[in-house]
């Protein structure tokens, strides 16, 4: 999968997995990323695209 969205640009975010014992573990968050047909400028390409934009419409699918 890409590592970010072609639309608005979210991409991997890093942080800390804390256990009980208070302990920092370093790891990555990852946008839900799917490949997609878009209609852009009247020509269908492939993205790569969230799905928080495809829900909120941010996109026009090729049908």
């Amino acid at each position: 999968m890409a590592k970010f969205c072609e639309i608005c640009g979210k991409g991997k975010m890093s942080g800390h997995t804390v256990t009980f014992s208070d302990k920092k573990i370093n790891r990555t968050w990852k946008p839900n990323v799917r490949k997609i047909t878009v209609i852009e400028n009247g020509v269908s390409k492939k993205k790569y695209v969230c799905t928080r934009c495809m829900r909120s419409g941010n996109v026009v699918r090729a049908i």
